[in-house]
Order: C-alpha cells, then structure tokens, then sequence
C-alpha cells in the first residue's frame, strides 16, 4: 500500500463527501456494479443525477430500486443512449442539454469488457473500442459545452487494464483485422480513454480553460456483472474464482475513486486515482502510478486527431 495517499490510511471513502444539493451528475451505465453504487451514493448527497443506459426496462428497474433504498423523492431520471451506436449517443447528449441546466461532472462510467470474438458498431469499429472509446469521446465533445459553462470536470473510468496489453494504440489496425484477442482490443480501448484525459487537460491548459478539470480513474478489481455479461465462457469462471478471494472489493468500494474524481476539491488532474493496495486491485483509495505509455505525448495527439477524424466531432476548446 502507498504510505503517501493524501487521504490516509484508509483511503477516500464517500464520509468525505458533503452534501450535493443543487449538483446534477450525469453517469453513463448505471444498472448494476459500480455504476448503480456510485448513482446511489450521490442521490444519498442529494444530488441530482442523470442516469444514461441502453436498456429502458433495465433503468426503470433501477430508479425503483433507488427509490426504495432511498426515498421516493430523489431527483433522477434516465435518458437511453447506446454507446455503440453514435446516433444514439448523438440524441441523448441532446436530450441531456434539454434536461439539465448544469453539470457538475459526467462520469463516463459504462464500458464493455473481454468480448470474446471480434465485432464491430454501425460504424464499423471494434466493438470495444466504439462503445468505451468512441462513445464516450462524442458524448464528452457534445456535453462540453454546459460542463464548460457549469465549470465542471469530465472523469473517466479507466482500467489497470491499460497495462495489460499490447501497451499502445494500433493505428495501423485499429478494429482488428488481424491478430484479434479480446484482451488485446479492451486493453486498447481503456489505454485510449485514459491517454483522451490527460490530452484534453494538456488541451485545456493551452486554451486557459483551467476551470474545468478531467480525471482518470479505475475501480481496481470489483465483484460486478462486466465479465459476466460480456466475457467468454472461461473468462466467467476465472473471474468467477476470483470474486471468491481478498483480490477483489464489493461494487460499492469500486464506485470510490469516480465519486472522488466526481466531487473531491484539489485533486491533480495529472494523477491517476484508485485502489493503492496489492496491484491497485484492492484498497485505500487514492493516487498512484500510471505507466509512461499512457502518457506518451505523440500517441496522444494522433489518437485525438484521429478521433476527430473518425466521429466527425471536434471539441470546441
């Protein structure tokens, strides 16, 4: 465990968190996990969140489930949008600037993980590299604007799962033609979504847009339904096994480092946050060592242009 987390021994925990009233926070993938847990804990604040998820039934289901644990009276909606689909994405973002007047932060919290054979989107990109990648850049380029105006931070969930793959972006194959693993391509678009943040702070920076902040952060290893509900047969019972150990946290715990990143004041913007125990897969959370490939300053740069290239949108920084 580091012995200079900023938070001490124990970590980040939400008893740092005061009241979020007045506050809206928009959090994509909020039925299950992390997700659901961090939507939960900032109603409990008296926030208002919006909720953006794919599944209509699935969201309804959840607004119950939060109305129970809570109260009736908690201010929380849910708008559908499918990461995948850019069009979806593209009208949500729409309807979010219709609904709400402000946002404090968007956690970009969904993701995909470990499909076991090569897919792609309506437009033709891996299929996990569109929905954590390419989703998530058109949602946080059409939001800007009123996270601008509201002076608010963008925090993406990223995964330790940055470093366990090919270590860089593929832009000679970017939806993987050839040598497809499912490991390999969510490595990629993970490493994506964290090296997104710290090129638009560097962005920011250079335009004297210092008010408004970028974060990236993990959940380390949660006991959630990821793995469950994209991962191969073998892939479920490994991680299955591992839900059983120490190496894993509960969904709650996992939810820490996006609600710290979401409403902490003070935090770097060049640091990345999480659990600071054994492999940054359990513990006190908080900032700790990201690799030098995730912050390689030319890769940076080509996979922003690329994006721009790719979905159409530029950010108006």
């Amino acid at each position: 465990m580091s012995t200079s987390n900023p938070f001490g021994k124990k970590g980040w925990t939400p008893d740092r968190m005061k009241s979020q009233k007045g506050k809206t926070f928009v959090i994509t993938g909020t039925t299950s996990g992390i997700g659901f847990e961090t939507a939960r804990i900032l109603l409990s604040k008296d926030a208002k969140v919006v909720m953006l998820n794919r599944n209509p039934k699935k969201a309804a289901d959840t607004i119950a489930a939060l109305k129970q644990k809570l109260d009736e009276k908690i201010d929380v909606i849910n708008i559908t949008m499918d990461l995948g689909d850019q069009a979806s994405v593209k009208k949500a973002a729409a309807e979010v600037l219709e609904k709400a007047d402000r946002i404090d932060a968007l956690i970009c919290n969904g993701a995909i993980a470990q499909t076991p054979t090569r897919e792609l989107t309506k437009e033709d990109w891996e299929l996990q590299m569109g929905v954590n990648y390419f989703g998530h850049w058109t949602l946080q380029a059409l939001l800007f604007p009123l996270i601008e105006k509201s002076k608010g931070r963008i925090v993406t969930v990223g995964s330790m799962g940055y470093d366990m793959g090919i270590k860089t972006i593929k832009f000679d194959d970017l939806n993987w033609e050839k040598d497809y693993t499912p490991n390999d391509a969510y490595s990629q678009s993970k490493l994506a979504q964290i090296m997104a943040v710290y090129e638009l702070n560097n962005r920011l920076k250079a335009a004297g847009k210092t008010d408004i902040k970028a974060y990236a952060c993990h959940p380390g290893s949660s006991r959630t339904s990821l793995i469950d509900t994209n991962g191969s047969f073998m892939m479920k019972v490994v991680f299955g096994l591992m839900k059983l150990t120490p190496l894993t946290q509960p969904a709650d715990n996992g939810a820490y480092p996006e609600l710290m990143c979401a409403t902490e004041p003070g935090l770097d913007e060049n640091a990345f946050y999480g659990p600071t125990g054994r492999s940054n897969w359990v513990g006190p959370v908080g900032p700790h060592e990201i690799k030098e490939h995730a912050k390689d300053k030319v890769v940076m740069k080509r996979l922003w242009n690329l994006s721009e290239k790719e979905t159409g949108i530029s950010w108006n920084l």
